[in-house]
C-alpha cells in the first residue's frame, strides 16, 4: 500500500500482487540490476535505498535515487528493450520483484500509468 503505483489497484487485484512477488536482497553498493543488461523483472524496493546510474561515452551519471515504495524496472519491460540505466544500493536493500509474465498479467492494466511516469526518466 505504501506504492503510490498501486494506490488504485481493488484489494484482490493487490492480493493477487502479493502472491507473486518475490524477495530479494541486496547490501551496499551490489547492483541490482546492469544497464544494457535484457529485463526480465520489475522491482519495488521494501526497504534501503538505491540510485539509478546511467553510462554514457564512458561517463556515468546519478539520473534518480529510489527509497522504500519506490519502484523501477518497469521500462525494459513496458519496451521490450535493455536496461536503460543500471541500479545500485546505497544501503542494505530488500526489493520485491515480478517477473515478466506476472508484470505483463498482474500490472498490464497500469501499462498506460506506468508508461506516463516513464516520461520522468527524460
Amino acid at each position: 500500500q505504501k506504492v503510490d503505483l498501486l494506490k488504485g489497484v481493488d484489494s484482490y487485484e493487490r492480493s493477487q500482487i502479493a502472491d507473486a512477488l518475490a524477495s530479494e536482497s541486496h547490501t551496499s553498493g551490489a547492483v541490482i540490476v546492469k544497464q544494457d543488461d535484457p529485463g526480465d523483472k520489475f522491482y519495488i524496493v521494501e526497504e534501503g535505498t538505491a540510485k539509478a546510474m546511467k553510462s554514457k561515452g564512458g561517463v556515468e551519471s546519478e539520473v534518480k535515487q529510489y527509497q522504500a515504495g519506490d519502484y523501477f524496472g518497469e521500462l525494459a519491460l513496458l519496451r521490450n528493450e535493455p536496461r536503460a540505466a543500471s541500479v545500485v544500493a546505497t544501503a542494505d536493500c530488500q526489493v520485491l520483484t515480478l517477473d515478466r509474465g506476472a508484470f505483463k498479467r498482474l500490472l498490464g492494466p497500469l501499462a498506460t500509468i506506468l508508461t506516463r511516469a516513464t516520461e520522468q526518466y527524460k
